[in-house]
């Protein structure tokens, strides 16, 4: 061994890569070590070769020399990867929380509207995974674009129809989770309907959304689209994307199943009933019928022109308005105000406020704050329509007396048919199914005597009473969906027609016209107490159904309510 092999180790060797005692480069003979680095190489380690003599700065997740990472099946690992791609060790099939998923059973035999809503109301990572149908010739599924577009398509029929936002997600839900993609949230607001699915936490999620233009009240399509979305959740039942997509387009194919002309009729004979449920005779029913069908007539042309909405009930509501001041006017014996309420009964959005309330109820705020305005600029339409009628009345010396109201007669029996009567028109309008129609008018007859029995005969408050009668109706209807796996708005809707506010809202804007201030702001401040309490009472009604159906056991299966976001 030379003189320079005995030398102390210079300074390069004293660094991070000394080398030690017995290595290729270390001292001997004498006993007298380097002086070496805690960081030194083991012993038969070659040391890392570096660029031009300065050490490589490697990051502390490399992988070793020497190790071969296997390539995913398809990937390009020459092209840049995205942020949320997945690591190219990364083996696992998809995200397991540290906790581990819990065990959640969900009956089959529950509709699958209450399966698919409690899933909605888990946390994506305790959803259990949803079992393999065969809907897809591939062993991959069908395409994901393809399966969110067909959920947004039915997600826009459930909306323009008027289905409430929680219902509308809980089938854009069912139909994503039928063809396999578990890991999906659909969003739903007054016009706007979006879906997003992410495979995994680091795969990139695909995202699609549609816009709702246009708004129809089509029973019948709703109740279609309902059992399109019950068979493609079915287990038993094999339906591919493309049955599927061939059974939407029959359905949107599909003619309303009354004509025009059946609904022109079915609007007057809904106002007749109603003028005879405030007091009217034959006389009165005739002329709130004609008033209501002239209404009816314009709106239509309106509609054709291309007016908004707002000015088709302005239109709507002065025929009978007009009817009712012409008689007064020309001293005919008749309760004229009947004629105003009964016209008023065709045109006033029960059904949008319905709605609205119950997106409300249910936590969807910004899709109820936009019906609920909808709802009030229909109510201002008809206010208008109305009020420039009875304006011009009492100008011309029409003697209309709005303590009118006060002097109606009870007719129980008389009342009862006019009541049914009215459902079943209503229903015709909504243009719902025959085979739903007979159990609609009864549930409004049920409805009106449950009214009508508290209200004259217990002398409870009439927002006491119906709020109870809605209730009943929500719960019977609730009820019947389940049972026929159908959406409740057939079975709810048409059925509160009878309760709706027409009187107080005719002598509230008949008091304004008279420069009464107050006692029409109390009258009208009334009927928005009776529509929030049918709203609320059907509302109510449904979530008790709720109580006699089977629900999903489980700890984490239960139905979820939303927490406390203020107070204690």
């Amino acid at each position: 061994m030379t003189d320079e092999d005995r030398k102390p180790a210079s300074d390069e060797a004293r660094g991070v890569y000394a080398i030690p005692r017995g290595g290729a480069a270390s001292a001997g003979g004498d006993g007298e070590s380097s002086t070496t680095s805690e960081f030194a190489l083991p012993e038969g380690m070659a040391p890392p070769r570096s660029v031009g003599g300065e050490a490589e700065t490697t990051s502390e997740f490399a992988l070793p020399d020497g190790l071969d990472v296997p390539q995913p099946p398809g990937g390009d690992s020459g092209g840049p990867a995205s942020a949320f791609s997945t690591p190219a060790t990364y083996r696992a099939p998809a995200f397991t929380p540290p906790s581990g998923i819990p065990v959640v059973s969900l009956t089959k035999d529950v509709p699958w509207q209450d399966r698919m809503r409690t899933m909605l109301r888990m946390p994506v990572a305790e959803r259990p995974a949803p079992e393999r149908l065969q809907k897809a010739a591939e062993d991959d599924g069908p395409a994901v674009p393809r399966v969110l577009d067909l959920t947004l398509r039915i997600g826009e029929l459930l909306l323009a129809g008027g289905e409430g936002a929680e219902d509308v997600e809980a089938a854009m839900f069912a139909v994503c989770r039928s063809y396999g993609l578990d890991r999906c949230e659909p969003n739903v607001t007054f016009t706007l309907l979006s879906i997003s699915y992410q495979p995994s936490l680091v795969e990139d999620p695909v995202t699609a959304s549609r816009t709702v233009r246009r708004r129809g009240t089509d029973y019948t399509r709703l109740a279609a689209v309902y059992r399109l979305v019950d068979d493609l959740s079915d287990s038993e039942t094999a339906a591919s994307l493309e049955e599927a997509y061939r059974r939407l387009a029959e359905i949107r194919r599909n003619r309303h199943p009354y004509p025009g002309w059946g609904l022109t009729v079915a609007a007057g004979l809904l106002a007749g009933a109603a003028s005879v449920l405030v007091g009217g005779d034959v006389v009165v029913f005739v002329a709130a019928a004609l008033g209501a069908m002239l209404g009816d007539r314009l709106a239509w042309l309106c509609a054709g022109r291309g007016l908004p909405e707002f000015y088709q009930f302005t239109v709507a509501a002065m025929p009978p308005a007009a009817i009712g001041v012409a008689l007064t006017a020309a001293h005919v014996d008749v309760k004229a105000s009947a004629v105003v309420t009964g016209g008023l009964f065709a045109l006033l959005p029960g059904r949008a406020l319905v709605a609205g309330v119950q997106d409300g109820l249910t936590g969807f705020y910004i899709t109820a704050s936009a019906r609920l305005l909808e709802v009030m600029y229909f109510f201002v339409g008809i206010v208008v329509g109305v009020l420039l009628i009875l304006y011009f009345g009492v100008k011309l010396g029409a003697e209309l007396n709005p303590d009118a109201a006060l002097g109606s007669v009870q007719r129980p029996l008389w009342q009862i048919g006019a009541s049914m009567l009215l459902s079943l028109t209503f229903a015709i309008m909504l243009q719902q199914e025959r085979s739903t129609v007979l159990i609609v008018t009864l549930n409004g007859g049920v409805a009106w005597s449950v009214y009508g029995a508290m209200r004259y005969t217990g002398d409870f408050s009439p927002v006491a009473s119906t709020a109870v009668a809605a209730g009943l109706v929500g719960l019977f209807g609730q009820l019947l969906s389940r049972y026929r796996y159908a959406s409740a708005l057939p079975y709810t809707t048409a059925a509160i027609g009878p309760l709706l506010p027409g009187s107080p809202t005719y002598f509230g804007l008949l008091s304004i016209a008279q420069n009464d201030m107050d006692a029409g702001l109390v009258s009208l401040s009334k009927a928005a107490a009776l529509a929030m309490a049918i709203a609320i009472g059907v509302n109510l009604g449904s979530e008790i159904s709720r109580l006699f159906l089977r629900v999903p056991s489980g700890s984490a299966g239960g139905r979820r309510a939303a927490k406390r976001t203020r107070g204690f």
